[in-house]
C-alpha cells in the first residue's frame, strides 16, 4: 500500500476530543489494511499503563495502541508528565521515573529531585543565591522524543499523532515538544479538533490558526469540528463560512457520542460520572480521592449491567453502597489524611462493620493496612502514617517503582487472569506465622494471599470474600474476579452471566470507527496524507 504521512489531531484547547478521534483513526487505518501506530510526544495523566516490558506510558496511548490491534510500547509516549499536586509533577522518561519536578522548573529548566530522604537540588538554569545549577535539559527531552518518533515510524504506517491541550499557546512555544514543533519535525499533517459544544468554535479555530507561524500554518491540512448536538444540517452555513475565513477544509461534524464507551484518562471525565446509589442493582461506590489515579480500573464494572457504580466521599452515599472500593492514588499518605480528616475513613469502617465488602487496589490497598510508613520521604515529611486497619499489613514507601504487565491466578480459580503493577513501595504481612522472601510479597499461606504470578510470586492480601486488597491494575477487567465480588449480591443484579469486557471493547472500538468513517471525508483525508 502507499505510505502515508503522519497524521496529528491537534486541539483548539485541552478536553476537545483529540484522543477519542485519534483513537478512531487508528481502528480506521487498520480496517483499511494499514499497519499505523499511535504517538503521542508528552502527555500529562495520572491514569497510566504498563507495557509488555515492565515500562511506563499514558493509558490513552495503550487505548490507542489495542485500536490499532498492536501491542503499546513507550516509543507511542516517550515523555509522561504524573502529578504529584498542584504544583509538582512526577516526571516519566521513556518509561522509566527520573524526577519529581516543580512545574516552574521543569518549563523553565530548573530541577528538585528527592532521593534518599534528602531533597537535592541538582541545577537549575539561573543563579540563587550565587549558586550556579543546571536544570531539566529539553533539549534532552526533544531528542528522546524524536528518537521514539523516528523508531516508530520505521516499524509502523502511518504514524497517528496527538497534540496536547492548545497548539496556541504562545507563551510557550519555544519549550514545545508535543504539538506543532513536534509535528513539524514528523512532517506530519495536521488536523485542528475544536469543540463545538463549549461555545465559540469560530473564534477557537480562527484564533488558533492566526496565532501560528506561517511555516506552521502551512501544515494544518484539515478542521474536525467535535461533540455537535443536534440537526448538524443547521451547522451547513457556518462549516462553509469556516471554511472560507480559514481557507482549510473541514472534514467533519461530529456529533456527541453517547453511546460510545472508550476508556479514558483525562480526569475530567470524573466530572460526568454517577454520584449516588441506584435502586435495583449492586452498588459500588468508588471512594474519591483527591489525588485518585488509574480510574479506569473500573470502567468494566461500569459498563457491567448488573452494576451501578458511582464515585463519592460522601458519608452517607458509602453507608449505602454494596461494595466500597478503594482506588489507586498518587499521593497515598496525603489521601489517606484527607480520608479521616473528612470522616471517609469512619465511614468505610462503619459500612464494613455492618457487611459492606471493602476492596483496596494499588494505593487503596496501602490504606487499608495497619500503617503506611515512608522514611525516606518518598512522598512527603510523614514518616508514619496509621493505616484503616482493615488488613494486617505494613507498607514501606521506596523511591523504586514497580512496573509490570502480567498473568496471575485469583485465588483458588483455574482461569488465568491479566493485569498489571505500577506503584512505588511494598506491603509485608503483619503475623508471627509468616516468612517474607520477596518484597512484592504478602503472605505464603492458602487463602491468605489473593493472586499467584506465573513464577510463584504471592501478591495482595485475602482476608475474607468481604475484604481484601492487591496491587494489581485492572484485576476487575477479569469475568472470574468480577463474578466472585459481586456473588453475595446476585439477587440484587438484573444480569446474571459473566460480562465479558474485553469483546465489549472491541465492539466499541469498531464502532467508534463506523461513527467517524460515516461522518469523515474520507477521499479527502486519504488524498490529504497520500501527496
Amino acid at each position: 500500500m502507499t505510505p502515508l504521512h503522519p497524521i496529528m489531531f491537534a486541539g483548539t484547547g485541552s478536553d476537545v476530543g483529540k484522543s477519542i478521534v485519534a483513537t478512531a483513526f487508528c481502528r480506521i487505518f487498520r480496517q483499511d489494511g494499514y499497519h499505523p501506530a499511535p504517538f503521542k510526544a508528552q502527555n500529562m495523566a495520572l491514569n497510566s499503563y504498563a507495557t509488555p516490558e515492565g515500562l511506563e506510558i499514558g493509558r490513552a496511548q495503550a487505548v490507542q495502541a489495542e485500536a490499532a490491534g498492536i501491542s503499546c510500547h513507550t516509543d507511542m509516549n516517550p515523555i509522561l508528565l504524573k502529578p504529584n499536586s498542584d504544583h509538582t509533577s512526577q516526571v516519566v522518561l521513556n518509561g522509566k521515573p527520573i524526577g519529581n519536578y516543580h512545574a516552574r522548573e521543569y518549563f523553565e529548566g530548573g530541577r528538585r529531585r528527592e532521593e534518599g530522604g534528602r531533597r537535592r537540588e541538582e541545577g537549575f538554569r539561573r543563579k540563587e543565591e550565587g549558586v550556579r545549577r543546571k536544570g531539566v535539559d529539553r533539549d534532552r527531552l526533544r531528542e528522546e522524543a524524536h528518537a521514539a518518533f523516528d523508531r516508530l515510524a520505521a516499524r509502523y504506517n502511518p504514524i497517528v499523532m496527538e497534540g496536547a491541550g492548545s497548539i496556541a499557546e504562545i507563551n510557550l512555544k519555544d519549550r514545545d515538544l508535543v504539538n506543532m514543533s513536534m509535528a513539524m519535525y514528523a512532517k506530519a499533517d495536521v488536523i485542528l479538533v475544536a469543540d463545538i459544544d463549549r461555545g465559540g468554535v469560530f473564534a477557537s479555530v480562527y484564533g488558533t490558526l492566526m496565532l501560528l507561524s506561517p511555516e506552521e500554518r502551512k501544515r494544518v491540512k484539515g478542521i474536525i469540528i467535535n461533540k455537535f448536538r443536534g440537526d448538524k444540517s443547521l451547522f451547513d452555513e457556518g462549516r462553509r463560512m469556516l471554511e472560507k475565513l480559514c481557507g482549510i477544509p473541514v472534514l467533519a461534524v461530529l456529533p456527541y457520542f453517547k453511546d460510545i464507551h472508550i476508556e479514558e484518562e483525562d480526569s475530567v471525565s470524573l466530572e460526568l460520572k454517577a454520584r449516588e446509589v441506584a435502586e435495583g442493582k449492586i452498588n459500588i461506590a468508588v471512594v474519591m480521592l483527591r489525588h485518585l489515579s488509574n480510574f479506569t480500573d473500573f470502567d468494566a464494572l461500569e459498563r457491567d449491567p448488573r452494576v451501578h457504580l458511582f464515585y463519592t466521599n460522601n458519608t452517607e452515599e458509602l453507608q449505602k453502597a454494596d461494595i466500597i472500593i478503594l482506588p489507586g492514588s498518587k499521593s497515598t499518605i496525603a489521601d489517606l489524611m484527607e480520608l479521616r480528616r473528612n470522616g471517609v475513613a469512619q465511614a468505610i469502617l462503619r459500612a464494613h462493620h455492618d457487611g459492606t465488602t471493602v476492596v483496596g487496589i494499588c494505593g487503596g490497598y496501602q490504606m487499608m493496612g495497619q500503617e503506611v510508613l515512608d522514611p525516606d520521604h518518598v512522598e512527603g515529611d510523614i514518616e508514619r502514617m496509621p493505616g484503616l486497619g482493615l488488613l494486617p499489613v505494613s507498607t514501606t514507601m521506596e523511591g523504586e517503582k514497580r512496573t509490570v504487565q502480567t498473568t496471575f491466578h485469583f485465588l483458588d480459580f483455574e482461569e488465568e487472569c491479566k493485569g498489571y503493577e505500577i506503584h512505588m513501595g511494598h506491603s509485608t504481612l503483619l503475623t508471627p506465622h509468616s516468612t517474607l522472601n520477596t518484597p512484592h510479597s504478602t503472605l505464603h499461606t492458602p487463602h491468605s494471599t489473593l493472586n499467584t504470578l506465573p513464577d510463584g510470586t504471592r501478591e495482595g492480601t485475602f482476608l475474607s470474600s468481604k475484604c481484601f486488597g492487591t496491587y494489581m491494575h485492572g484485576i476487575l477487567d477479569n469475568p472470574v474476579v468480577v463474578d466472585y465480588l459481586l456473588a453475595p449480591f446476585a439477587e440484587k443484579g438484573e444480569q446474571r452471566q459473566s460480562f465479558d469486557y474485553a469483546a465489549y471493547k472491541e465492539q466499541q472500538y469498531d464502532l467508534l470507527a463506523e461513527r467517524v468513517r460515516k461522518e469523515v471525508d474520507m477521499d479527502r483525508l486519504y488524498k490529504i496524507l497520500s501527496f
